[in-house]
C-alpha cells in the first residue's frame, strides 16, 4: 500500500511538473517572439540628421518589401566624401536603429556609408514576429540588394551586435556576397542561448536549462514550431559560419554576462580562418567603450583589408 501511494504521488508531481512545463514553455516563447517594441521618436530622427550634418552627410529614410509583405524601414547616411563602400549595421534585441548611431558616426569619420535598418518586429518596421534569423535573412539579403541598385557601393560589409549579430551570421546563407562582417557578442545557435535565458532566470550556468527544466526549453521549441510554423532549431549561426567563405570577424568582452563568450569560441571553433577578439574586463556590445581606439583600428583594418 505505502508503495503504491509513492508511486501514485511520483506519477501526480511528474504530471504536474510537465504541466507547469508546459505553461511555462509557452509563456517562454511569446514572450520571446514578440519582444518590446521602441519605437523611432521624432528626437531620434533629430540626433540622427545632427550627427549626420556634422560628418558632412546626408541621412534618408528609406523603406523596402519583405518577402512575406511586412515593410521595413531604415535610414541611409551618405558622406559627401565618401570611400565608395557602405556597411549595413544591424542592431540587439529590443532596440531600433538608433542604437547604432555610435557605430555609424565612427564609420562616417573613415567614409563610409551606412546603412541602419530596424529589425522586422523592431522600431518602425513590420513584421508581427521576431524569428532571430529565420525570416530576418532574407531582409538582411533585401537590404543588400536595395544597397547594390541604388547606391552601387564597391564593397558591402556587415556589422552587428548581439541579437542583430547572430542574424548577420545567419545571413551568410542567403547573402554570401558581403566583402566581409564583423559581429560582436553574437549567440552561437538558438538552443544554446535557450539554455543560458533558463539558467539566467535563476541565476545559475546554462547546466539548469540543459538538465532539470530542459521540459521548458524543449515546449518553447515544439510551441512556436505548432503555433508559428517556426523551427528555431534552424538558428544556427555557428553552423552557417562553418560553411561559409565570406571573412567574419568575432567581437566578444570576456566579461559578458548576456550572451558568455563560449558562444563566439563555440563559431570560432569551426571556422580556422575567422578571427576571434576576446575583450579583457568587457561586458556585453562593450568594446566600444571599453577599448574604443582599439576597437576602431580594428575594425577598420578589417574592412579595409577586403575592400
Amino acid at each position: 500500500m505505502r508503495l503504491e501511494r509513492v508511486l501514485r504521488l511520483a506519477v501526480l508531481f511528474f504530471v504536474g511538473y510537465l504541466a507547469l512545463s508546459l505553461v511555462a514553455g509557452v509563456f517562454v516563447a511569446e514572450g520571446t517572439i514578440h519582444p518590446g517594441r521602441r519605437l523611432v521618436s521624432t528626437k531620434d530622427e533629430m540626433q540622427a540628421e545632427e550627427m549626420a550634418h556634422s560628418h558632412d552627410s546626408e541621412v534618408a529614410d528609406i523603406h523596402i518589401a519583405a518577402r512575406d509583405g511586412a515593410t521595413l524601414s531604415a535610414w541611409t547616411i551618405r558622406p559627401r566624401s565618401s570611400n565608395g563602400t557602405a556597411v549595413i549595421l544591424l542592431h540587439g534585441l529590443s532596440d531600433n536603429r538608433l542604437g547604432m548611431i555610435g557605430y555609424a558616426e565612427l564609420l562616417l569619420g573613415h567614409g563610409f556609408s551606412v546603412l541602419m535598418p530596424d529589425a522586422r518586429a523592431h522600431g518602425v518596421s513590420g513584421g508581427k514576429l521576431a524569428t532571430y534569423g529565420l525570416l530576418e535573412s532574407e531582409d538582411i539579403h533585401r537590404w543588400f540588394d536595395w544597397l547594390q541598385q541604388n547606391q552601387h557601393p564597391g564593397c558591402i560589409f556587415g556589422f552587428a551586435e548581439s541579437m542583430g549579430a547572430a542574424q548577420l551570421l545567419q545571413s551568410l546563407q542567403t547573402e554570401p556576397h558581403f566583402c566581409a562582417v564583423a559581429a560582436e557578442s553574437p549567440f552561437s545557435s538558438f538552443r544554446e542561448i535557450a539554455y543560458d535565458r533558463v539558467g539566467q532566470f535563476f541565476d545559475t550556468g546554462p547546466w539548469l536549462g540543459r538538465t532539470i527544466l530542459r521540459p521548458v526549453v524543449e515546449f518553447a521549441f515544439g510551441y512556436a514550431r505548432w503555433k508559428y510554423k517556426m523551427n528555431f532549431e534552424q538558428v544556427s549561426p555557428e553552423t552557417i559560419v562553418a560553411n561559409t567563405k565570406v571573412p567574419v570577424m568575432l567581437i566578444h568582452g570576456r566579461n559578458d554576462s548576456n550572451i558568455p563568450i563560449r558562444h563566439s569560441r563555440r563559431i570560432a571553433a569551426d571556422n580556422p580562418k575567422l578571427i576571434l577578439w576576446e575583450v579583457p574586463a568587457t561586458d556585453h556590445c562593450g568594446a566600444i567603450s571599453t577599448s574604443r581606439q582599439e576597437f576602431e583600428q580594428r575594425l577598420i583594418r578589417w574592412f579595409d583589408s577586403h575592400s
